[in-house]
């Protein structure tokens, strides 16, 4: 790999195309490999907003990586000449997703312990020239040494690279990371290795970066999404910076969906979420007035209290 990669986590609900779109206009992300919200089968069929997701005019100029997540070699199939069919050639596969109803029907992390299927899956990658594949992973499902009986079979793929997240499914995205497991798995990796996991700090950009390929921040980037800024300028923003350039991106996610939404409801159900983890930034009260406001205007009340 020629240089580190800065990754931004696919994150259902948080980093769709408008989020990745503006932030990127914003804080410079020209550099930045932005990642989609997995891409998933419901019904039979490919979700057709997820496809819309990749497709959007938003992604113009973007450095995107298109994510899937598959239960089996016939949802990996479909969901792969969807991918191609909107003209991407390069695909994540998601083997680390923790969401229990995701796990329980053998997506995300349930992949890892399914070596059956995944034999199927990597046949299907090592004969797909049309394609570059990557893989976002966890360690396991139940137990950190799950990765272990995988790894021949991740070796026997071309994987662009593999992004790993040092916990377990059941931890969810809380616990201790296991250092340990990490290391061994990234020896054993052929491949170019990405580390993601509580990456909160430039700091900690600069650690993840000094002993594998790249960083890719997850929960980090919603907390602070000035985050990968901060590490490229070599110095932390004051509490001023931060909050003028989130305010920033607010309005312009904010403005997209007022125009583009109909209602108090549809609009506030999109950008809410925007604040999910920014009451560190903004403070409790006008954190706490944002979530129960129920209108816009009780919303735009909530943010006018900013700085109280």
């Amino acid at each position: 790999m020629d240089k580190k990669i800065i990754a931004i986590a696919p994150m259902q609900g948080y980093t769709d195309a408008p989020f990745r779109h503006f932030h990127s206009l914003i804080y410079g992300g020209e550099d930045s490999l932005y990642c989609s919200p997995f891409i998933r089968v419901e019904h039979g069929d490919i979700r057709r907003r997820d496809l819309r997701d990749i497709t959007s005019d938003f992604n113009d100029g973007m450095n995107l990586l298109p994510q899937i997540i598959f239960r089996d070699v016939d949802e990996f199939t479909l969901l792969v000449d969807a991918v191609v069919a909107a003209g991407y050639d390069r695909i994540d596969l998601n083997l680390g997703c923790p969401f229990p109803p995701q796990v329980k029907k053998g997506r995300g992390a349930g992949l890892l312990v399914n070596l059956s299927e995944m034999e199927k899956i990597a046949d299907v990658v090592n004969s797909r020239r049309d394609v570059k594949f990557s893989v976002k992973m966890r360690l396991g499902v139940t137990s950190p040494d799950d990765f272990r009986a995988i790894v021949p079979l991740l070796n026997s793929m071309p994987l662009d690279h593999v992004t790993v997240h040092p916990r377990i499914a059941t931890q969810q995205y809380g616990g201790e990371l296991y250092m340990d497991h990490y290391n061994e798995l990234r020896a054993l990796l052929h491949h170019p290795v990405i580390f993601n996991g509580d990456i909160l700090t430039p700091t900690d950009i600069d650690s993840a970066l000094a002993c594998v390929d790249g960083a890719m921040i997850g929960r980090g980037i919603l907390a602070r999404p000035s985050l990968i800024a901060e590490w490229r300028e070599g110095r932390e923003w004051t509490a001023e910076e931060r909050l003028e350039k989130i305010m920033r991106l607010h309005d312009s996610i904010f403005d997209h969906y007022a125009a583009t939404l109909c209602g108090d409801i549809q609009i506030l159900m999109k950008i809410k979420p925007f604040w999910d983890y920014l009451e560190p930034e903004i403070g409790h009260k006008p954190f706490k007035l944002i979530k129960k406001s129920a209108t816009l205007p009780k919303y735009q009340a909530a943010l006018s209290t900013f700085g109280c």
